[in-house]
């Protein structure tokens, strides 16, 4: 029979050895995040929530079965919901971009604000980490949605590069349904231009991405799961060729001392919360050069993309 010291030793024990082995994993994580610029996070979120979350999600691509072209309203007025043009329909939608999602629903929100890749994201950077932008991305069966290369970086430059997109994975991601392909080490390298014969073309000339692509990597893993990227990497994907939707809730952190640089271009009414740590007041910068994005004016960045099939 143990008795009530025995217990509290056992306990003790117990939860030494897990903090220990939970800090050998952040260890070993954030090594490979140094050397590569992203990392896989089992179970960022858990399955009640991921199930509130696709719930959710569900109704909304039901919804857009109604529409035919880009619909609902941000704060600056563009388009919410993204469609697919040319493949979407009634019968086979193809909404590819939930802009902004935090703001129409409390499970999204809260999920932004704490989430397992959040508590990873301030032990890479900062302690002190605020909330810029969330989206959630989708390739729904049929739809052909395709990423061109591209950095993040460039979209929402920063006074510093401390900035982590955070890709939630809403489902499975196989090879086979259009996963993140990511260049391990770019973030290291340059930032290469995304204007392209004085078009913001929202992507990397097609000579960098043939370049580059050969030694992408794709990232792939269950619902729950989530990828952490540096704001630098070069990545893209590919359409999904499966039956199955791929959808992706994207999230972006920065650290408290990096001020935005350009205006958010997925605007909402929580930018700059401050979700680990504290408010500072200091700016920290760091030295580069880049020609400031174009603000978008269609829906989404897929706009962009499309707009220069040269780019």
């Amino acid at each position: 029979m143990i008795d009530e010291s025995d217990f509290f030793t056992i306990c003790s024990r117990v939860t030494f050895q897990e903090s220990l082995e939970a800090d050998m994993l952040n260890a070993k994580l954030k090594q490979r995040f140094q050397e590569d610029g992203y990392v896989m996070l089992e179970q960022a979120i858990d399955p009640n929530t991921l199930e509130a979350l696709l719930a959710k999600l569900d109704q909304w691509v039901d919804d857009s079965r109604a529409e035919c072209e880009p619909y609902g309203q941000t704060i600056d007025g563009r388009p919410r919901f993204d469609i697919q043009p040319e493949t979407h329909s009634a019968d086979n939608p193809a909404l590819r971009r939930v802009a902004s999602p935090i703001e129409i629903d409390d499970n999204f929100l809260a999920v932004a604000r704490d989430n397992r890749a959040l508590d990873l994201t301030a032990e890479l950077f900062s302690p002190n980490i605020k909330l810029y932008a969330s989206k959630i991305n989708l390739k729904l069966p049929g739809s052909k949605t395709t990423v061109k290369y591209h950095q993040d970086f460039n979209f929402d430059p920063h006074t510093n590069m401390d900035m982590m997109t955070v890709l939630i994975f809403l489902d499975d991601v196989t090879l086979e349904n259009g996963p993140l392909n990511v260049v391990p080490g770019s973030h290291k390298g340059e930032l290469y231009s995304h204007w392209h014969d004085g078009v913001f073309t929202g992507a990397v000339s097609k000579e960098v991405e043939e370049e580059t692509k050969e030694r992408a990597v794709p990232c792939i893993g269950k619902a729950g799961d989530a990828c952490l990227m540096h704001s630098c990497v070069l990545h893209g994907s590919a359409s999904n060729l499966t039956d199955d939707p791929r959808r992706l809730f994207i999230l972006t952190y920065v650290a408290e001392d990096a001020a935005p640089l350009v205006p958010n271009p997925i605007p909402h009414k929580y930018d700059g919360e401050i979700v680990r740590g504290k408010f500072t007041g200091n700016v920290r910068s760091e030295p580069f050069s880049l020609k400031l994005p174009e603000h978008p004016k269609t829906a989404s960045f897929f706009g962009q993309q499309e707009a220069v099939t040269g780019a």
